[in-house]
């Protein structure tokens, strides 16, 4: 299963507010076997992010989208996700009987357009706030407040699947340069992929299908590499 991440916000591009939400969401996805291609975020603009959503609806399996839900005037991603698949933006029965009966709202409390979504959307709770979510054929419409979309992905996790995958990490203090031979060789001997990510140390990271070559290819490579602890 492929799949794109879209995040939303003006917050986000201007550096007020850390992308915490797509990291997460990566992370999630990868444990559950789903290959995340793109991590893309755009502003609380209808046009750039209808855009986006209508481009890789096309091209992924599904596509995951956080933030700018509910009836702000900045709040414009249900309306842009509706306008990617040409639909109107309406009052969700679903939505509003949730509220009522489960959210301890009532109906006049509500603030206009916070239970609208797209025409023929299927509703997702929002359990740990007000704003609901959407899903919208293979697009899946999240809150951009971290705990309410946690909460929410939860409630759809199931949908999202792919072949298991298992990691292991080796450090080393030796330069990145110098790995490339012994990153290469472990490829040739073991069914596993290695990404390398430089910092203070050098973090080797080792991806494969079979939990135990993938923990022989790390028992291999630690015996080619200076240990940390022998900086």
């Amino acid at each position: 299963m492929r799949v794109a991440v879209v995040t939303v916000g003006d917050e986000l591009l201007a550096g007020d507010t850390v992308n915490t939400n797509a990291t997460w969401l990566c992370e999630q996805l990868t444990e559950r076997g789903v290959r995340v291609e793109r991590v893309t975020t755009v502003p609380d603009r209808v046009a750039d992010i209808a855009r986006v959503v209508n481009e890789y609806r096309a091209e992924y399996d599904a596509v995951v989208v956080t933030g700018g839900l509910g009836p702000t005037h900045d709040d414009v991603t249900m309306e842009a996700v509706a306008a990617a698949f040409g639909r109107s933006v309406e009052q969700s029965e679903e939505a509003l009987a949730w509220l009522t009966t489960h959210g301890g709202y009532h109906a006049g409390d509500l603030v206009e357009g916070t239970t609208h979504l797209p025409a023929g959307a299927r509703m997702l709770p929002n359990r740990e706030g007000v704003a609901p979510g959407a899903v919208v054929e293979s697009v899946y419409v999240l809150p951009g407040v971290p705990g309410e979309m946690k909460t929410m992905f939860d409630e759809v996790a199931e949908e999202f699947a792919g072949e298991r995958t298992y990691t292991e990490a080796v450090e080393t203090p030796d330069p990145e340069s110098s790995l490339i031979p012994v990153m290469e060789e472990v490829q040739e001997r073991f069914a596993v992929t290695v990404g390398s990510y430089p910092g203070n140390s050098v973090r080797l990271k080792l991806l494969g299908a079979d939990e135990g070559e993938v923990e022989s290819a790390a028992m291999w490579l630690r015996e080619r590499v200076t240990p940390m602890d022998e900086e």
